[in-house]
């Protein structure tokens, strides 16, 4: 969702280039909301993307309340203009991806080569520590050699860095991806999993995770497996678990294909308060269109209201 004019205070502040310093405190929101951006992807049984969808077939409501949809795109690199398309990877560079440290790299490079309409690329590295840049799409040169130049080796701040590439996001208006490579196992990170997650669900962020399980242990694949899971889920986005290159192909036509469908639904809240509560978003597919039924939707579960300490409120 895309908030705009709005000031916020995460569980956790982050350091770039360093370990997450936890603080004792709560997420604040302050400032109002403008427009709450809900991205949406449409699959049918199979699993492949609806497209030719219009705003009549979607029925948007907050806290069980109807809300008027007052912008519609499909295709994330649709409406540039008004909305950008801010791509970001987050890279496992520690010493438990081992020999899939290549591979990644690899992958991830092939990938963002097919993205050229991307606004631009942040890259999150991570082992001990977390490290980040931002590149624009003439600067692929360096961000490839920034890749290639990564060395499997330390722990695995993981949380951390998911939570530093969040905090981040959080200011840039527009579609929001992150690309996730990763083992999914975590040995350093200072943020622990619940925090993580609250952070997520605070984040108008879609994750696609790519996961390399090959160096793990097969005890630790399906938990490592299900926390990868738990953390996408919560943005709309998709895991995946290839075994080889090749496999990489087919999943990145799913996720292009993904993104080339993936509508854009955006409202006002009828619900003026400013008490920074959670509110609970839930898309579904007209009732006027019984065709449509079977399909299956993936989008967010909510966004945080904007919060003022005296609960004004929100002037418009």
């Amino acid at each position: 969702m895309m908030m705009g004019a709005m000031v916020r205070c995460w569980p956790a502040v982050f350091l770039l280039g360093s370990s997450v310093a936890p603080v004792e405190a709560q997420p604040v929101f302050r400032g109002r909301v403008d427009l709450v951006q809900v991205g949406v992807t449409v699959v049918d049984a199979a699993g492949d993307p609806v497209e030719g969808l219009s705003v009549e077939d979607f029925v948007v409501t907050e806290d069980a309340r109807r809300e008027m949809v007052t912008y519609f795109s499909s295709g994330v690199a649709s409406d540039l203009d008004t909305m950008p398309f801010h791509l970001g990877v987050l890279f496992d560079a520690s010493g438990s991806m081992g020999r899939d440290a290549r591979f990644a790299k690899t992958a991830a490079l092939r990938f963002l080569r097919s993205l050229d309409f991307a606004e631009d690329i942040t890259l999150v590295d991570f082992d001990s520590e977390v490290r980040v840049s931002r590149f624009s799409q003439r600067d692929f040169p360096r961000l490839a050699q920034r890749l290639r130049g990564q060395e499997a080796k330390g722990l695995t701040a993981l949380y951390d860095a998911l939570g530093v590439y969040l905090d981040g996001a959080f200011d840039q208006d527009g579609r929001k991806v992150l690309l996730l490579y990763t083992d999914g196992s975590d040995t350093r990170s200072r943020l622990r999993l619940n925090e993580l997650l609250e952070l997520v669900r605070a984040s108008d962020v879609t994750i696609y995770a790519i996961g390399f399980q090959t160096q793990n242990r097969t005890a630790d694949r399906m938990m490592t497996r299900r926390r990868l899971e738990e953390i996408v889920e919560l943005t709309g986005g998709r895991s995946y678990f290839p075994g080889s290159l090749d496999d990489l192909e087919a999943i990145y036509q799913q996720i292009r294909d993904e993104m080339s469908t993936r509508y854009s639904l955006g409202y006002v809240s009828s619900d003026l308060a400013t008490d920074g509560a959670w509110r609970q978003v839930t898309v579904t597919l007209s009732e006027a269109r019984p065709e449509l039924q079977h399909l299956t939707i993936r989008s967010r579960e909510g966004y945080f209201a904007p919060y003022f300490e005296d609960g004004t409120p929100d002037p418009r």
